[in-house]
């Protein structure tokens, strides 16, 4: 962490002063923290003084393409090799992703050297049923971060992960027809009532942000620790706004899509056919529009940038998102056990100077080449592929 300082304001309209306490980070920092275990530097989430892994385990898979048993095997090796954060949210396979997690941990008897962030409303598709086929109606108080949905939605993902705490709980997308301060507020009595120790939330705009921490600010709530947003080489357009707003007011960052959902890897030899196993064949929706073909011309060179530097594309793809400024850890939603172990020697890894310097070629920071914030409909940039 930075160094912080106070500043005094007074309140437009009302005379009353205001003191906020602003937390800077240093850019170049990457908020590292003094415990270490092994080869594993652990880094620390915002400004919590939670140590956290520089991997955070994905769990999009568990329960739908990754059946229970291999799931659990996946979460209990990457805890053995010193993951101790797991993602997950309430609308991952219908609720599974959370109820596979909780039983490996529970039968694994390890629940506080586990940090288990789930989310809150997103939108719901059906197990092993493309979004091209079907996209799931839901109740008008079954989505959005009113007080009533949240608080349902936090006892709910309790009792599938067998547990009496979320270690953070995370808004998956923003509701901009509710009143923030309405959303806060129940985040902040599920804090105090015990069952949630930190507050975060994922692909918002850094305007919404920022006032999230205002509002906080102001009524003395508990604020976001982190924000979970999309990033990756293809598109990196969080290098702009939101990151600088996580550098200077000590937000962690967890982000999503590392890989470009496989497109980075090499998993994708064109854009118009799919793997038959892979997400975009068979979740369709804004799955398949994130494979376009200039991500997929993209990947075909960053995989000889890879080689250069001696370690597989999608080894490289999540090096390159862990060592960026301002990121605590990118998420890695491995399928398979074996996609695991591949991934696992990024812990010890750092990335050189000479090889972000070819990644920098390839996509400009701050620029885009593939639309990864496609669920994201507040973001207007418009992102043109090659043609066909």
């Amino acid at each position: 962490m930075g160094v912080g300082r106070r500043v005094d304001a007074t309140a437009a309209g009302c005379g009353e002063q205001i003191v906020y306490d602003i937390q800077f980070t240093n850019a170049d920092e990457g908020n590292p923290s003094l415990y270490k275990d092994g080869a594993v530097q652990y880094r620390v989430l915002g400004r919590t003084g939670v140590n956290v892994s520089p991997l955070c385990l994905g769990s999009d898979n568990f329960g739908d393409a990754t059946p229970a048993d291999e799931a659990a095997a996946i979460i209990n090796r990457a805890l053995d090799a010193g993951i101790n954060l797991i993602d997950t949210g309430d609308v991952y396979a219908e609720g599974m992703s959370e109820t596979i997690i909780g039983q490996t941990i529970k039968d694994r008897g390890a629940r506080h050297q586990v940090i288990i962030a789930t989310k809150v409303n997103h939108g719901r598709r059906r197990r092993g049923v493309s979004l091209d086929e079907e996209v799931p109606g839901v109740g008008p108080n079954e989505s959005g971060h009113s007080r009533l949905n949240i608080i349902r939605a936090c006892e709910e993902s309790l009792r599938r992960l067998q547990t009496d705490y979320i270690d953070l709980y995370q808004l998956h997308r923003p509701s901009f027809d509710i009143p923030l301060d309405e959303t806060i507020g129940a985040l902040d009595d599920l804090v105090r009532q015990g069952k949630v120790r930190y507050v975060g939330c994922s692909t918002q705009p850094a305007w919404l942000i920022m006032e999230a921490l205002m509002v906080s600010e102001i009524k003395g709530w508990v604020r976001y620790a982190s924000e979970q947003p999309p990033y990756n080489l293809l598109d990196r357009r969080i290098e702009n706004e939101l990151i600088p707003l996580a550098q200077r007011h000590g937000l962690g960052i967890i982000c999503w899509g590392s890989m470009g959902m496989g497109v980075l890897a090499g998993r994708y030899n064109d854009a118009e056919n799919y793997p038959a196993d892979s997400r975009a064949a068979k979740r369709g929706g804004f799955y398949a529009d994130r494979v376009t073909r200039r991500g997929v011309q993209i990947a075909r060179q960053f995989a000889k940038v890879a080689e250069q530097a001696g370690i597989s594309a999608a080894q490289l793809a999540v090096l390159w998102c862990k060592d960026q400024p301002g990121i605590t850890a990118p998420l890695i939603g491995t399928r398979t056990l074996d996609h695991l172990e591949h991934l696992l020697p990024v812990l010890e890894m750092t990335l050189d100077d000479d090889t972000r310097v070819a990644c920098d070629a390839l996509v400009p920071p701050g620029s885009v080449a593939a639309n990864f914030h496609n669920t994201a409909y507040w973001m207007k940039t418009t992102v043109p592929d090659l043609p066909g």
